[in-house]
């Protein structure tokens, strides 16, 4: 046991500097072994014997220097120590390292984020290992250095390799080539032999895979797997923001056939088995420009204040078996991503846009939940059924929306009781602590050749929210059908659900104090039903305001992320206990997954399928979630650079976004692009960046910029590229 702090310090000094002739008392025991330690972790690249750390601690007769041989031997028994050379010693990074995964940044700082869910560990690239983007590392923690906040870590080994393509523009030089990359995961160009170039021409868009980053080199070595075509073609650029993010962009014909060979025939045998809703008022409500039709509503009157509502989805789950090569395909791209210009489906067209849409004037096959509800939007009963419907109208939401505004039109009755009624069941969501969250959505005016002439916010009206209420109730329903059977909650076989968990406390107090600086007010304590009350009302109070769109998107990034999970926390944002996806199984993988669980339970009355099999399922469909919306945001905001490439120099009127050490973040009012003020830009003073109050203030004039503040910028730069808009204060 160590009792005197002096002796440590004297072997820190002895063992950090070499040139310290100083003798020192020999340590023992605790003392000795810490020495020897010291000496290791401060050189744990190189290799001592024990004649060396002997010297180095001052340790020169014989009897000492078998001490310390004994010490060495034992530690490398211990695993402490390494003996890669008989008689040679290293530190052995493995006993006191953990396993991350390493998120690259191109300013240099990058991160590890260990499995274990620890907090990140900050690494310098001269620590990198040259690690990539996703790479799963061994990392060791380095001694805290004077002057640092925190300690850094070192990547020791790289365990297993990510997936190493990147996309960006190729630079073709006579003998060799380097791509531009893109991804800000890198942070540099990668080198390419001429040899290994692949036909590809100067400013092609290309996929590179890295083959090889040796550690003398600056730049990874890779070669070009895929030409995508000429830099700048609306095409190939949105293909490039696919391949990016790892993402489909095509779909394999070999599946299109399996999808073709399908029979689309309504068969006797089936009709036997569903419940039949073609004499039933039935209709479609979608975008106008929609294909793919995943949900109809129907409506027939039972007495004088109650309803019959069906919500009827496509059943997939019919043309789709579990295994086939369909299947598969659906299951591995999980989502249908939706760029700006174009939908990439998750399943072949002939099956997303004519067997399983709910065309009108078509007998389709369809899952159902059918409800029996009052005139305050109580339901009183339900069912869940296959079923076989005809809508008799595909209304848009424009459409609707007129029917709902001026009362006349196709399907009046039954679309101003279903609107009562979505609008009574939002109003029993908020009162519960259901927030309403109604972020403006960017959409474009495209020429032919997909060129951006125009910018706009898609408006959600009431016929939006009365399918997305009734959406609701049936994903609501489904859950607890299965979740909470007869009440009881022990008896629920494995289900998969929707989960959005509370926000953490201290995430809804940085929102308090964010929009404190508006003057504005949130409740932060108090039950689930009270918080979201009171966020409600913040979210009220700014609407027409200039900073409406900045404090919803803060507002929203509050919140932790919905994911799905075989774990059923509820969901915190819809004020629901229990809660799934079951209406969208065109376009969502975890929908058909939701319908076949519902098929085996319920007509089936099969066992309970494997809770981790099904959660790794889950995961995926997370995942592939959250790269479908990074490449859909991806592709908004190089529409929005190029829309503003042909506006360089005019001016715009627009809000402080975002207050950072290097600028400026500005959103334009009307369009809602946002481009970077760089500090630089900000002449008339030296301006300090004040993170607590979200501001930059000047030294000499104490002017501040601060988040929220209307401004009025130039456009200064537009770089597609990059995908980045620079102003200048106008």
């Amino acid at each position: 046991m160590i009792k005197k702090k002096k002796d440590i310090k004297k072997i820190k000094k002895k063992t950090g500097d070499r040139k310290v002739k100083k003798r020192i008392d020999k340590p023992i025991g605790d003392v000795l072994r810490l020495a020897v330690m010291a000496a290791f972790e401060e050189n744990h690249t190189k290799l001592f014997n024990y004649r060396q750390i002997s010297g180095r601690l001052g340790m020169e007769t014989v009897e000492d220097r078998h001490l310390v041989a004994d010490l060495l031997a034992s530690l490398a028994k211990e695993g402490v120590l390494a003996e890669p050379e008989e008689g040679r010693y290293r530190y052995n990074v493995r006993s006191l390292s953990f396993e991350g995964i390493f998120d690259r940044r191109n300013n240099g700082r990058h991160f590890v984020n260990p499995v274990d869910g620890a907090a990140p560990v900050p690494v310098d690239e001269v620590n990198s290992g040259h690690a990539l983007q996703g790479d799963k590392v061994l990392i060791q923690l380095l001694a805290k250095r004077r002057g640092q906040k925190e300690r850094q870590g070192q990547v020791v080994e790289i365990l297993e390799r990510a997936d190493s393509t990147f996309v960006g523009r190729l630079d073709l030089h006579d003998n060799f080539a380097f791509l531009n990359v893109e991804s800000r995961d890198l942070g540099m160009d990668i080198f390419i032999p001429g040899d290994k170039v692949n036909n590809a021409r100067n400013g092609d868009k290309v996929i590179v895979r890295i083959n090889e980053w040796p550690e003398s080199s600056r730049s990874p070595i890779g070669e070009v797997m895929v030409v995508l075509g000429e830099a700048g073609d609306n095409d190939v650029e949105m293909n490039a923001i696919l391949a990016e993010y790892g993402l489909p962009y095509i779909y394999p014909e070999v599946v299109e056939k399996a999808a073709d060979a399908l029979s689309g025939e309504i068969t006797e045998a089936e009709l036997r088995v569903r419940e039949d809703f073609r004499g039933v008022l039935t209709f479609t409500i979608d975008p106008a420009d929609a294909k793919d039709f995943d949900d109809a509503l129907s409506y027939r009157k039972l007495s004088a204040d109650t309803y019959e509502v069906g919500v009827h989805i496509a059943d997939v789950s019919h043309f789709v078996t579990p295994g086939d090569i369909i299947d598969e395909e659906a299951y591995k791209r999980a989502t249908s991503i939706y760029l700006v210009d174009r939908t990439v489906p998750m399943l072949p067209e002939r099956l997303c846009n004519k067997l399983c849409s709910l065309r009108p004037d078509e007998d389709k096959y369809a899952y159902s939940v059918v409800f029996k509800i009052n005139e305050e939007a109580r339901v009183q009963d339900y069912r869940i059924v296959k079923s076989v419907i005809r809508s008799s109208r595909r209304f848009s939401y424009e459409e609707a929306q007129e029917v709902i505004e001026t009362g006349r039109g196709e399907c009046q009755e039954a679309i101003l009781k279903l609107n009562d009624l979505a609008q009574k069941l939002r109003e029993s969501r908020f009162s519960k602590g259901g927030i309403a969250f109604d972020r403006e959505e960017v959409r474009f005016t495209l020429d032919e050749k997909g060129k951006p002439l125009g910018v706009y916010i898609k408006e959600s009206k009431e016929a939006n929210k009365l399918i997305e209420e009734f959406m609701l109730l049936a994903n609501k329903t489904v859950a607890s059908h299965i979740g909470n059977p007869g009440g009881n909650p022990a008896k629920a076989k494995t289900f998969v659900y929707r989960v959005h968990e509370q926000p953490e406390p201290g995430k809804l107090g940085d929102l308090s104090d964010f929009v404190s600086k508006f003057g504005l007010k949130l409740k932060t304590q108090g039950s689930n039903m009270e918080v979201g009350r009171s966020i409600n009302r913040l979210l009220e109070s700014v609407k027409g305001r200039p900073e409406e769109n900045l404090v919803q998107t803060v507002a929203i990034r509050s919140m932790p992320k919905a994911y799905y999970s075989t774990e059923n926390f509820g969901h915190y944002g819809l004020a629901f206990d229990y809660y799934t996806h079951f209406t969208s199984p065109i376009r969502r993988y975890l929908d058909l997954m939701v319908h076949r669980l519902l098929t085996r339970y319920m007509l089936e009355g099969g066992p309970s399928v494997s809770r981790n099999e099904y959660e790794g399922k889950c995961q995926h469909s997370s995942d592939m979630e959250q790269l479908a919306a990074n490449a859909e945001r991806s592709s908004i905001k190089y529409k929005q650079v190029e829309f503003m490439s042909e506006h360089l120099g005019k001016v715009f009127d627009g809000v402080v976004s975002g207050v950072t050490e290097w600028g400026l973040y500005v959103e334009l009012s009307q369009s809602k692009c946002e481009g970077l003020v760089p500090i630089r830009m900000l002449d008339d003073d030296y301006y300090e960046y004040d993170e607590k109050g979200y501001c930059l203030i000047g030294r000499r004039t104490r002017r501040k910029y601060r988040l929220g503040d209307a401004i009025t910028v130039r456009v200064a730069q537009a770089n597609l590229e990059r995908k980045q808009l620079d102003f200048d204060l106008a």
